[in-house]
Order: C-alpha cells, then sequence, then structure tokens
C-alpha cells in the first residue's frame, strides 16, 4: 500500500537524495517501505542477527555498541535524525549476521526497508550505491578515530574531550551518569569516577547525582588537547 502523502512528505524532507530515485523505484520504495516508531531502551539489533530491514531515522536517538569480554561497553557510533546504520547495510549486501548491538536510546520514528528491495535497488541504482558508499565513507572514519583514541590518548583525555562534546549546547549543566560516560568511552565507571573526582579537585567541574557542572571549559579544552 502506499504511504499517504504527509508521510512520503517527511520521508523526502529528513532523506533528500531519495528525491532524485528514478520514478519507477520512487514509487516501489514508498509502496514497500513500513514506518516504526520504538520506545526508548527497545533494542533494535542484537549481536548475531540477521537483517530483514534497513532502517532510516526520521526522528529519535539510536546507539550501536560493542560488548568485550569484561562486559564493558564501548560506543561505536549514534544515529540520529536522516541517518542511517551501515552496518545493517553491510550485514544485508553480504548477508552476514549484525557484529554489535543497537538500543532506541529515546523515542524514535523510522522507516525501514526490506533487505531484498536494498539488494535490488544498490545493484541498479547509482543514487542508492552514492548513498551506501558515502555512510560507509564517514562511519568508517567515525570508527578509526574511536580505534585512535582508545589506543593513543589518555583516558582524561579523553573524557575531557567527551565532555567538552556533549557540554557545547549546554550552559553549564550536563545530565549524565558516570556509568554513561563509561559505556561510551569503553572503561569501567570507577575510572571515570577517579578521573571526574580529580577534575573536581581542581576544580574544573561540580559533580552531583546525575549532574556534571562544568565550571572551567578552557581547562578542559588544555586537558582534552593534551597540554597540561
Amino acid at each position: 500500500m502506499l504511504m499517504n502523502q504527509s508521510i512520503a512528505t517527511k520521508i523526502f524532507s529528513t532523506f533528500p537524495f531519495l528525491q532524485q530515485l528514478d520514478t519507477q523505484i520512487k514509487t516501489d520504495l514508498l509502496s514497500q517501505v513500513q514506518k516504526v516508531k520504538l520506545s526508548a531502551g527497545q533494542f533494535i539489533c542484537l549481536e548475531g542477527d540477521f537483517c530483514n530491514h534497513l532502517p532510516l531515522v526520521i526522528s529519535g536517538s539510536v546507539r550501536v555498541y560493542k560488548i568485550g569480554e569484561s562486559s564493558r561497553e564501548i560506543t561505536l557510533y549514534h544515529l540520529d535524525k536522516g541517518d542511517s546504520c551501515i552496518m545493517t547495510a553491510s550485514c544485508i549486501i553480504s548477508q552476514k549476521a549484525f557484529p554489535a548491538f543497537a538500543i532506541a536510546e529515546t523515542e524514535v520514528e523510522a522507516i525501514v526497508i526490506p533487505a531484498n528491495s536494498l539488494r535490488k535497488w544498490i545493484k541498479y541504482s547509482p543514487i542508492w550505491q552514492d548513498y551506501i558508499f558515502g555512510l560507509l565513507s564517514r562511519r568508517l572514519a567515525n570508527v578509526i578515530e574511536i580505534v585512535e583514541e582508545v589506543t593513543f590518548r589518555r583516558m582524561d583525555s579523553r573524557i575531557a574531550s567527551y565532555l567538552l562534546k556533549i557540554g557545547h549546547n549546554c550552559a553549564e549543566n550536563i545530565q549524565i551518569t558516570h556509568e554513561e560516560i563509561a559505556q561510551e568511552l569503553g572503561t569501567s565507571r570507577e575510572v571515570v569516577s577517579r578521573i571526574l573526582k580529580s577534575f573536581e579537585k581542581k576544580e574544573i567541574l561540580n559533580l552531583s547525582r546525575g549532574m556534571i557542572r562544568l565550571k572551567e571549559k578552557d581547562e578542559l579544552e588544555k586537558i582534552a588537547s593534551g597540554n597540561f
């Protein structure tokens, strides 16, 4: 069944590249995709799952992460409005199992494209080819950056950099737990707590339950850059 016009408009405004598709592929797309809503905390993919659909995120946030043998988590990337998951696309193309976990961080609205349709469109449509390869290029750069950080940067520099990143749009207060920071950066909560407490002693920030108040962003920038 063809989607109603309001949903079609939302899809094309969120993913402008779809408007460039051939008329037939565009018609097929609107007749085959499904609109889904996910609750915060709902798993989208588990490690070892086979991917039957490619999601295109219309609203909300998704976290894609790995769990190590020590049960520590590290975030590979986030999906927000206008994003799609290259790992899912890769699994669909190769017909291999999903190698990570994907979970909705917030309520998520998305459309999902059947795997068989995606494989067909990638084969014949230059527009889809450009989109998938562009997605691969961007995400590969993200993952390489994570590998470099984990391998070469001190944890205090990584934590300072992360606080500056998530605090960019905040006046001062960041709502986040030590456990959430640990999961993002692939370390333990104890390590995060120790480093944050050392920042607090230097009066760079204040800690309270579930909240971090940034006081001296200039000092955090020095730590993030390694100049301390």
